[in-house]
C-alpha cells in the first residue's frame, strides 16, 4: 500500500531486545572476569553483541540505501537525534569530570589532602599522552579531509583519507592499552585511580566504537553507498569521532597535565 507521508514507520525487529540482551550478557561477563576471572561469558556476549550489530547496521542500510526509506523528513529526524545522542554523551562525560574536579580541588584526608595521592605516581602528559593528542587531532583533520573531497565527489581521495583516521583510531587504542600496561597504580588506588581509569577507558570504548563506525562507512564509500548529495551515514560518524576528540582534548589538560 502507497504512503501518504514522508516519515518511515520500521517494521518489526529482533534486534533491539536481542542486543539488550546480549549487551547484559557482555556485562555480567565483564563483572565474572573482574571477580572470578572466568571469561567465557563476556567472549560470548561480545560476540553475539558483535553478530547483533552487523546485522542491525545491515538492516539500516538496506533501509536507507535500497529501499529508499530514508526521505528528506527522516534524515532532518535523525539528525536531530543523532546531535540528541552526542549531547547525552557529553553529559554522561560531565559526570566524570565532575568528580574528578571534586576530589581534586578539595583532596579529602584519606588520601592526605594531596593531589595526586602521595602513593601515586602520575603518568608523564608530554609522553604517550602527548602522542595520543596529536594521533586524535590529525585523525579529525583527517576524517573532515574525507568529508570534504566526499562532497567533492572525489571518491577515491575520500576512501584514502578515511583509511587513515581509521588506521590513526586503532592506533590510539593500541598506546591507551600499552600505556594501562605500564601504570604504577589501579581502579582500586583511591579517588584518582578510580576517576582517572573510568574517564579514559569510558572514552577508550568509544574510541573503539567510532573506529567502527568510521570502518562500517568505508566499506559503504567502497560499495559506492554514498555520494556527494546524500551520505548521512558519514556525516554522523564523522560528527562522533569530532565529539571524541574534543573529550579527549579537555580530559588531556584536566586529567593529564592539570591533575599532575
Amino acid at each position: 500500500m502507497k504512503k501518504n507521508h514522508p516519515f518511515h514507520l520500521v517494521t518489526k525487529s529482533p534486534w533491539p531486545i536481542v542486543s539488550s540482551i546480549n549487551i547484559m550478557t557482555s556485562m555480567l561477563g565483564t563483572v565474572m572476569w573482574m571477580t572470578k576471572k572466568e571469561k567465557s561469558i563476556m567472549i560470548l556476549g561480545t560476540i553475539l553483541t558483535t553478530m547483533c550489530a552487523t546485522l542491525w547496521w545491515r538492516d539500516v542500510i538496506r533501509e536507507s540505501t535500497f529501499q529508499g526509506n530514508h526521505t528528506i523528513k527522516v534524515v532532518k529526524g535523525i539528525k536531530i537525534g543523532m546531535i540528541m545522542f552526542i549531547i547525552s554523551e557529553m553529559m554522561f562525560f560531565f559526570s566524570f569530570f565532575w568528580s574528578f574536579f571534586h576530589a581534586s580541588l578539595s583532596p579529602s584526608i584519606e588520601i592526605g589532602m594531596n593531589w595526586p595521592p602521595k602513593s601515586i605516581k602520575p603518568f608523564n602528559p608530554m609522553e604517550v599522552p602527548l602522542l595520543n593528542t596529536i594521533i586524535l587531532i590529525s585523525s579529525g583533520i583527517s576524517v573532515t579531509w574525507s568529508h570534504q573531497e566526499l562532497i567533492a565527489n572525489k571518491m577515491k581521495k575520500s576512501f584514502k583519507a578515511m583509511i587513515i583516521t581509521i588506521i590513526l583510531g586503532i592506533y590510539f587504542t593500541i598506546l591507551q592499552k600499552w600505556e594501562y600496561s605500564q601504570a604504577s597504580f589501579t581502579m582500586a588506588d583511591s579517588v584518582y585511580g578510580s576517576t582517572f581509569f573510568l574517564t579514559t577507558g569510558f572514552h577508550g570504548i568509544h574510541v573503539i566504537i567510532g573506529t567502527m563506525f568510521l570502518l562500517v562507512c568505508c566499506i559503504r564509500m567502497k560499495k559506492l553507498h554514498f555520494s556527494n548529495k546524500r551520505h548521512l551515514g558519514f556525516e554522523a560518524a564523522s560528527w562522533y569521532w569530532h565529539f571524541v576528540d574534543i573529550i579527549w582534548i579537555l580530559l588531556y589538560m584536566c586529567m593529564y597535565w592539570w591533575g599532575k
